[in-house]
C-alpha cells in the first residue's frame, strides 16, 4: 500500500473513479455533476469529453447489474434514471488500463450526492471483489474517495484514508486483490493528512496482516 500526493491520472495503473448510484455522466453547467470531481476529470481527459462513448461503455458495463428502481423523468428531469446498489462497479476501458467505476454516493433527484460510512464500506466491498476479478493482481491507483462532495465531511480526510487502508486489508486478507494499491490525495489536500501517523499506521497494518 502506499499513499501519496499527486494526480491519480497520471499513475501507471488501473484507476479507480467514484460514481453515484445512477452512474450519472451528466455535468449541466456542474449541476448535476460537479466539474472538479474525479468523475468529471475521467470524461475530460479519460475520454476527450465524448458523453456519448462513455455513457455507451457504461451501459455495456452495466448490462448484468440490476438496478434497485427507475426514476420518472417528471421526478428526475436531468441524467439517468436507474438507480444501482451501493458497491456496484462499472469496469471500462481496456489493457493496459481499467477504470473501476464504484458506486458509493446515493443522488437525490435534487442533485445533491450523499453517502455514509455503510455506503463508502459497502462500496469498497465491491471495489475490491471486481479488482479480484479483473484487475489480474496488478497496480490500482484510486483517488481519496468520499473527501469532496459525497457529503461524507463529518470524517476528516485522516479518517476516509484509515477506512479504506482497513477495508482493504480485510479483504485482503480472504485473498490477494492486486500487486499494490496506491491512494493519490490532491496536493492541495496533502496537507490536511499527518504522513507521519499514517506511516505508522501503515505500519501496523503491514505488520499485523503477516503476523
Amino acid at each position: 500500500m502506499v499513499v501519496e500526493g499527486g494526480d491519480v491520472f497520471d499513475q501507471p495503473a488501473h484507476l479507480v473513479v467514484g460514481f453515484c448510484d445512477t452512474f450519472d455522466t451528466l455535468s449541466a453547467g456542474g449541476r448535476v455533476i460537479n466539474d472538479e470531481t474525479v468523475q468529471a476529470q475521467l470524461l475530460d481527459r479519460g475520454y476527450g469529453g465524448d458523453a456519448s462513448r462513455l455513457d455507451a461503455e457504461l451501459a455495456g458495463a452495466l448490462v448484468s447489474a440490476e438496478p434497485t428502481r427507475r426514476e420518472a423523468r417528471a421526478d428526475k428531469p436531468l441524467g439517468k434514471l436507474d438507480r444501482y446498489p451501493i458497491g456496484t462497479v462499472a469496469v471500462l476501458g481496456a489493457r493496459p488500463r481499467l477504470v473501476f467505476g464504484v458506486a458509493y454516493s446515493r443522488i437525490g433527484n435534487d442533485y445533491v450526492a450523499a453517502s455514509s460510512v455503510e455506503d463508502l464500506w459497502r462500496g469498497l466491498g465491491g471495489l475490491w471483489d471486481a479488482l479480484r476479478t479483473h484487475a489480474q493482481l496488478e497496480r490500482v491507483a484510486m483517488p481519496l474517495v468520499g473527501s469532496g462532495l459525497a457529503r461524507l465531511g463529518y470524517l476528516d480526510r485522516d479518517s476516509l484514508l484509515r477506512l479504506i487502508l482497513i477495508s482493504f486489508v480485510s479483504r485482503s486478507r480472504e485473498s490477494v486483490i492486486c500487486r499494490e494499491l496506491r491512494v493519490v490525495i490532491r496536493p492541495e489536500e496533502l496537507g490536511s493528512v499527518d504522513m507521519r501517523e499514517l506511516s505508522a499506521f501503515l505500519g501496523a497494518l503491514a505488520s499485523d496482516t503477516y503476523r
